[in-house]
């Protein structure tokens, strides 16, 4: 099953780390379930924030805008993992996994298809019900730069696709 169409373009700060006979089959984003905690990070900060802004603090201006200023610190540390997030892709080609990281320090990890010589991926509960899991890859026991891959959206079709690189139907 193609998640993606044969005419998907990986998006340009993707591109540049393809080589040129390698075809694009499948570029995503990690599973937005990766921003959970910092999600629950500035929710909790806001309601904390707002509790002690009607305490006895509500009368003390320093304190209040102390108060107002680590929550936008929370926030844009926030908005900094969402930046980061939406340039995060991992990639399948016709020839290697990759998965790039990080919006000023740009980390491309890679491993070739043809050095796979075991792969699984696992769904916890969470994962099951919004649709995420995590690929493991083995390569012939060596350590690699790309062993985990966490949030993988659509888990099942990419495994397949993945599989179905590895080993291609010469029938």
């Amino acid at each position: 099953m193609k998640l993606v169409a044969p005419t998907n373009r990986a998006p340009a700060s993707v591109n540049r780390y393809l080589l040129p006979h390698e075809q694009d089959v499948v570029t995503i984003r990690r599973h937005p379930a990766v921003l959970m905690g910092p999600v629950s990070a500035v929710l909790g900060a806001l309601i904390f924030a707002g509790f002690l802004s009607n305490t006895a603090l509500a009368s003390n201006a320093a304190a209040l805008a102390v108060i107002w200023w680590v929550w936008l610190l929370v926030l844009v540390w926030f908005v900094w993992r969402v930046a980061e997030w939406s340039v995060d892709y991992f990639v399948i080609t016709s020839a290697r996994l990759l998965l790039t990281t990080g919006l000023i320090t740009r980390q491309v990890n890679m491993m070739p298809l043809s050095k796979v010589t075991d792969m699984r991926f696992e769904r916890s509960i969470l994962g099951r019900f919004l649709g995420y899991g995590t690929f493991i890859m083995e390569s012939a026991g060596q350590d690699q730069a790309l062993s985990r891959i966490h949030f993988v959206p659509y888990p099942e079709q990419l495994y397949l696709e993945v599989v179905g690189l590895i080993f291609p139907d010469n029938s």
